[in-house]
């Protein structure tokens, strides 16, 4: 009896000593769970909403196209290269590369993954220090959002909290897809779409498994692992480290993966990336930063479409690359273009030098926007005004040594360029053959200076220009732009239409905000009109000056043109028009030193021509 009443006895002291454990250790879960609460409460304070998540605005990087939008000339950012594309747009390969890579469980856990936390902890614990995290995918998108980078307790708190929240709200494939449209990449790019165009030169959609495994591999480390910098084979290793992950998750077999290991890569050119980079210069300084502002046109996306016809920007850029080369030997280095569409005043084509990269030759000055002398291109504008108070072209005057008085105190008395003199002339032959001192008559007593001036700055020329007898020899300075434009007056029949390098301008929701629609003033009468482009593309009348069938002759269309040399040879000009093109062209010195002594039509015109023939030919 004894025996059993002891055995009772120690059964009712160990269930005694369990239920003392059991209250203890409720009492310890509990404390436990009002500590972790505290904390909760604590670190959760003043949280960002997780739905400001969907309010989120991504900056976007702003694209300027060519007039078909087929060919990408610039993208302007600013810190952030960005360029947000839906889930649907990125290739399989690319998700899979970069879950296998940052968070095999991601379509698991519900945005925190405890197995991953456990590890880094103790990876923590054998360290002595905080270097490892356990995030997933969802908790690198809160931290990049939201958070800092910063690895302390408070912080994974907080990046938990805000993970769970968002994996509760969202689907995997809506994080994922902010996740891909986030992530840093180095270089500025923030994104798969930035990151593939910065990297690869082509769009997301377009990566191969190769690729997609060396941008997720870039994710870890992206300024470490840059392809630019000498840690490129550590890339190429993890990259092949991400491949091996994709085969072991199933995503792709062990075949596809030794495949796409052996694979080259072949990466973008990390240079500047601009095309036509005058006229994208010119676009950027002259009209979308005034209007739009640097900030703007760095973060929201916009889509360019310019005026610019790439196929003729091309010839242009050709041609005055070679015509450079041809005249040099005439100690002439520089050349410029520019074409307009005269109906619409579309800027189709501008080269401001022989080549924007060439700094010995201050290749970066846009010479088509700088003020130069035009020489005898200058003297339609007298005619015209001549034409327009009654006179025509076959009025006639003296063509004989003459002083005109003292300007600047001096006596002006002009030499015409063979430095002879012909007697009476129409006006016609005076233009056509660009005689000097009829001219300059035509200037002071048919025309009048104040009025020609007044001509010059209707029909589009935008420059200052000096009221001296000399102007009409070329003595004010302009800008090869406003030339073109002014003689796209002429070819649009009197009525003046602005130049524009626009045609539409898309904002990142799709929305057309701007379009080139013209608007065109008449500022001469058809019948002005008509003279002087009868004039001016009167190939018998100019024989005598340039000879029969020149480069300036047309046999199946109607074109006028006017050249032009400096007295001093500085500079050299060829501007014309047909009613589908207007060209001009300059050949100089970018530092305005002379030339060889020639005619500006050994210089300049077979440029011209070889965009003249190719723009009537592209839009007849």
């Amino acid at each position: 009896m004894k025996r059993k009443y002891h055995r009772n006895n120690s059964k009712s002291k160990i269930w005694k000593i369990l239920k003392e454990s059991l209250k203890y250790l409720s009492l310890l879960i509990l404390a436990g769970f009002f500590v972790g609460l505290t904390a909760f409460v604590y670190y959760a304070k003043d949280l960002p909403r997780p739905e400001q998540f969907e309010e989120r605005v991504f900056p976007e990087t702003t694209k300027i196209y060519d007039s078909s939008g087929d060919h990408l000339l610039y993208k302007v950012h600013g810190e952030h290269r960005r360029t947000v594309v839906p889930l649907e747009e990125v290739p399989e390969y690319m998700k899979q590369a970069v879950v296998a890579a940052e968070d095999s469980h991601f379509y698991d856990h519900m945005g925190v993954d405890p197995e991953g936390i456990m590890r880094a902890i103790w990876k923590d614990i054998k360290l002595g220090e905080l270097r490892y995290g356990g995030s997933t995918i969802t908790q690198q998108l809160i931290r990049s959002t939201f958070l800092t980078n910063k690895k302390t307790i408070k912080r994974k708190v907080r990046e938990a909290i805000l993970a769970l929240e968002l994996d509760r709200r969202h689907s995997k494939e809506q994080i994922l897809e902010w996740y891909l449209n986030q992530v840093p990449f180095g270089s500025n790019a923030y994104g798969v779409e930035a990151a593939s165009q910065v990297y690869f030169d082509k769009s997301a959609s377009d990566l191969k498994l190769q690729e997609a495994a060396t941008l997720a591999a870039l994710i870890k480390a992206p300024s470490y692992f840059s392809p630019y910098g000498k840690h490129k084979q550590e890339l190429l290793n993890r990259k092949d480290y991400i491949l091996n992950r994709m085969a072991q998750e199933h995503f792709i077999t062990e075949e596809q993966a030794e495949k796409a290991k052996e694979k080259k890569l072949s990466f973008a050119d990390p240079g500047q990336f601009m095309k036509a980079p005058h006229f994208v210069m010119y676009l950027l300084e002259y009209y979308l930063k005034p209007k739009y502002g640097s900030e703007y046109l760095k973060n929201e996306g916009l889509e360019i479409y310019t005026s610019l016809d790439w196929d003729l920007q091309e010839i242009a850029q050709k041609a005055v690359k070679e015509n450079t080369e041809r005249v040099e030997k005439y100690d002439a280095h520089n050349g410029a273009l520019v074409a307009i569409k005269p109906e619409t005043g579309s800027i189709l084509a501008m080269v401001g030098s022989e080549d924007y990269y060439n700094t010995k030759q201050e290749g970066m000055v846009n010479v088509a926007l700088r003020p130069q002398q035009p020489g005898s291109a200058f003297k339609p504008f007298a005619y015209i005004t001549a034409f327009k108070k009654g006179h025509n072209p076959t009025t006639t005057v003296v063509d004989e040594k003459t002083n005109f008085g003292t300007w600047g105190g001096e006596s002006f008395i002009p030499q015409n360029y063979d430095e002879r003199f012909r007697g009476e002339v129409t006006l016609k032959e005076a233009l056509a053959q660009s005689i000097n001192v009829p001219s300059v008559k035509v200037f002071m007593y048919l025309a009048g200076i104040e009025d020609t001036i007044k001509t010059a700055h209707e029909m589009g020329i935008r420059s200052e220009l000096p009221a001296v007898p000399s102007l009409v020899l070329g003595a004010g300075e302009v800008k090869l732009l406003n030339m073109v434009s002014a003689y796209s007056t002429l070819a649009n029949g009197g009525v003046r239409v602005p130049p524009s390098p626009i045609r539409k301008i898309v904002n990142s929701q799709g929305e057309v905000i701007e379009k080139n629609t013209p608007g065109g003033r008449r500022v001469l009468t058809e019948k002005v009109v008509k003279m002087i482009t009868n004039v001016l593309s009167n190939d018998k009348v100019r024989a005598p000056l340039f000879g029969e069938d020149s480069i300036l002759s047309f046999d199946n269309h109607k074109v006028a043109v006017k050249t032009g040399t400096t007295n001093d040879y500085r500079d050299a000009w060829t501007v014309g028009y047909a009613d589908e093109v207007a060209v001009g062209v300059w050949v100089g010195n970018n530092d305005n030193s002379p030339m060889e002594k020639h005619l500006g039509i050994l210089f300049s015109s077979p440029m011209w021509r070889t965009v003249m023939d190719a723009g009537l030919e592209k839009f007849n």
